[in-house]
């Protein structure tokens, strides 16, 4: 009966969906059947317009002129609700068809609450969390009248060199998959009509992080096997839970910029994958195929207009070319009805045409956004991030009794309290560590220092925006080293609060130098001559070099860039009141020769079989470096210990389409309750093409209390074991494979199976 419930209720909601897609498509040809060929041009442009601060208009003149033609689809980088609004008002009050626009924003890892970054959110292993932070971003965005996104990036890296990593989910398919889908879900919810929903823009299709040399808008050039096994799955994980939209990225695929690329935007996204919403361009891609040369404007425009590209953001390429090339048969106004077709549909499903102001209530101002709740849940996430790297003689947790000294440039630096792309956060709302600290009635044990800048590279200051306040003045490294040596001197521990300024990660911030700020590693060779114990707090976009520093303090807990709430969750953190549980979701190198370095890479005919860092001649490895790791893909430390029993199978011989019952008994054996990410890898040892040597296919992340032993259980089915085979067939094949579990991806109990068709 139950069944027979379940299968009525699908049905009945296909029949609503397919009803409701039926009176869109009536009104949309309606629509349609009334604009001219310069109107549906129109709903393909994208524009940033600026106000003019002298009369206070929402919009200049010139982009208040392109609204009241109707050559204008959607806005971004527009902020607050009145202006949004005076903005909405001319087109629908002033346009001929009164059509609607969209507002779009960066709204990457929250609105006015910042989270973590996705790199940090990722490094949580927890879905439900990313989910979380991403629905109460669109409720606020949403507040604000913004009701479009250009998140999530979906992009697999393995290269820390480029900037953009700490905007990802990481190096791994199966993990960014599950990430990226929770922000589709959290910013969509079920339904786009609500207005505390906004629409996703998956980016940037496809490959960006790939880029050569880690540098940023790079070439990218890779075989279709790594494409779609490795690269492809967090794009199509977004399109699978519902993604509204899609941004193009700015590199090549196969010799074609991913802007003018058919074989991409309508053969994969579209016909191999369904994507049914529309395909935006990044900032001036389609003037920059010009760049890659493809052509003049006409040309390139059509070209991407062909390829399935249907928004063209800020060129203005569409609106100055498009009429002429259906005129001289470039384009056809089939492909401008198409294109145009798609955005109609998805302003219908944000129901703007039923009601345009439906993201402009502005009691919700007051209601929805910064709220203390809001606030809570950021710190909470926050402290759920941060990757205990090392906790040497049980340097941490700190107490609150202790004499303390708290040195570091990023101590008391709300800027930088944030991470890279956090667009309309006010950084002045932020909370530093020393703000934390103030609030504690222990304080009177603490003392503070900032030790150094940041940096005393001039010209990596000017290129990543680090400026000097009153309250962060530029001080000279001997002045603000001998403040630290005195008041370390008095105290009997050390806190460090080092690492990258936010700035030096995200667009634009590629590096090819990624080892622990020289100036930095100064300051805490100094301190240790004191012979006390010492603890970094890490800030970080990227994974870093830390092999010259890593020996040197006692404990180091990777922080990332926490947030809005930052000072808050990792005084919660370091004293205790959360244990810390987040995973490394890259790798993190000895050194930058080894990039790119990642856990799931394939063998070689001559693999290196020991992993003690021995040179081996004639073997894949380095003269001068181990093959190692730093720190492994997965990695996460814990203020109590974990121990894995024995790994139990259900079987070691399987056939066809039975499920393998995997489990392990996993035990808090310290003196913490605590979190542990339990982790499934599959090794398929026997295929047509060469595999992974592992690949992450499951994992789950569990609360035990200390003493307690949680049985953890995976079941394996084929689908687990699928891949794309040298025709690009997504099957598996019979073979043996090997199940392994553990707490990161080198310490694993396996056992080896043989499954047959």
């Amino acid at each position: 009966m139950k069944k027979i419930k379940i299968i009525l209720f699908s049905l009945t909601a296909v029949l609503v969906a397919a009803q409701s897609n039926s009176k869109r498509d009536i009104f949309i040809k309606n629509l349609m059947s009334k604009m001219t060929l310069e109107e549906k041009i129109g709903q393909l442009n994208l524009i940033s317009p600026p106000g003019d601060v002298k009369t206070g208009a929402a919009v200049s003149a010139d982009a208040e002129k392109y609204i009241k033609e109707g050559k204008l689809g959607a806005v971004l980088n527009m902020t607050t609700l009145n202006r949004i609004k005076k903005t909405q008002e001319i087109a629908v009050n002033e346009s001929r068809l009164k059509i609607p626009l969209i507002f779009g924003l960066d709204v990457i890892h929250g609105y006015k609450t910042g989270f973590p970054i996705p790199l940090a959110l990722s490094a949580s292993w927890k879905p439900a969390l990313v989910q979380k932070a991403a629905y109460i971003a669109a409720k606020e965005a949403s507040a604000d009248g913004i009701n479009w996104t250009y998140s999530p990036m979906a992009d697999i890296s393995r290269d820390p060199r480029w900037g953009r990593v700490a905007e990802g989910a990481g190096e791994d398919p199966f993990l960014a998959s599950r990430i990226t889908e929770a922000f589709v879900k959290g910013y969509q919810g079920d339904d786009l009509s609500k207005n505390y929903t906004i629409m996703a823009c998956l980016k940037h299709f496809a490959l960006y992080g790939a880029a050569e040399a880690g540098r940023d808008y790079n070439s990218v050039d890779m075989s279709m096997n790594r494409m779609y096994n490795e690269y492809f799955p967090p794009y199509k994980a977004a399109i699978d839970a519902g993604a509204a939209t899609v941004m193009t990225s700015f590199n090549d695929i196969n010799g074609v910029p991913a802007t003018a690329n058919k074989w991409l935007l309508t053969d994969v996204l579209r016909k191999e994958w369904g994507f049914k919403g529309f395909v935006v361009t990044d900032f001036t891609a389609i003037k920059e195929l010009k760049a890659h040369g493809l052509g003049d404007e006409q040309k390139v425009a059509a070209r991407a207009l062909r390829a399935g590209t249907d928004m063209d953001m800020v060129g203005e390429d569409y609106l100055k070319t498009l009429r002429k090339s259906v005129e001289e048969n470039i384009v056809s106004e089939e492909d401008i009805n198409r294109a145009c077709q798609r955005v109609l549909e998805m302003k219908y499903n944000l129901g703007l045409f039923d009601d345009p102001y439906r993201y402009l209530e502005e009691k919700r101002l007051k209601t929805d956004i910064l709220t203390p709740e809001n606030r809570k849940t950021a710190r909470e996430i926050a402290a759920q991030t941060f990757v205990l790297m090392k906790n040497k003689n049980r340097a941490l947790p700190l107490k609150k009794s202790d004499k303390i000294t708290f040195i570091g440039p990023l101590l008391d630096d709300k800027v930088n309290m944030p991470g890279t792309w956090s667009v309309v956060v006010d950084s002045k709302e932020s909370v530093t560590l020393k703000n934390a600290l103030e609030e504690l009635s222990e304080k009177k044990n603490f003392s503070y220092a900032r030790g150094c800048n940041i940096t005393e590279d001039r010209n990596l200051e000017k290129n990543s925006f680090i400026e000097f306040t009153k309250e962060q003045p530029r001080i000279s490294a001997e002045i603000l080293l001998k403040e630290a040596l005195e008041k370390a001197k008095t105290a009997d521990k050390i806190v460090l609060v080092l690492g990258e300024a936010s700035e030096m990660t995200g667009e634009s911030s590629s590096k090819t130098d990624i080892r622990f700020p020289e100036n930095q590693l100064l300051l805490l060779r100094e301190l240790k001559r004191l012979n006390k114990p010492i603890v970094v707090v890490l800030f970080t976009g990227r994974p870093l070099d830390l092999s010259e520093m890593i020996d040197i303090p006692d404990s180091v807990i990777n922080v990332w860039f926490p947030g809005i709430e930052a000072g808050h969750a990792i005084a919660d953190v370091l004293f205790g009141s959360v244990n810390p549980s987040g995973k490394l979701p890259m790798t993190f190198p000895r050194s930058a020769g080894q990039i790119p370095i990642y856990y799931n890479h394939k063998n070689t005919g001559r693999p290196l079989e020991f992993n003690d860092g021995r040179f081996e001649k004639y073997k894949s490895n380095y003269l001068d470096e181990s093959n190692e790791p730093l720190f492994p893909f997965g990695f996460g430390l814990s203020y109590t210990s974990f121990i894995y029993g024995d790994l139990q199978l259900s079987s070691n011989q399987l056939k066809g389409n039975e499920t393998l019952k995997v489990n392990i008994d996993v035990t808090n054996s310290g003196n913490y309750d605590g979190e542990e990410v339990v982790q499934l890898y599959i090794r398929d040892k026997e295929a047509s093409i060469t595999r992974p040597v592992k690949e992450l296919k499951g994992f789950e992340k569990v609360f035990l209390k200390k003493g307690e032993t949680r049985n953890v259980v995976f079941n394996i089915t084929p689908e687990l074991l699928k891949f794309y085979n040298e025709k690009l067939v997504f099957d598996w094949e019979e073979g043996e494979f090997e199940i392994m579990i553990g707490t990161d991806s080198q310490n694993l109990k396996s056992k080896t199976i043989r499954w047959s068709k």
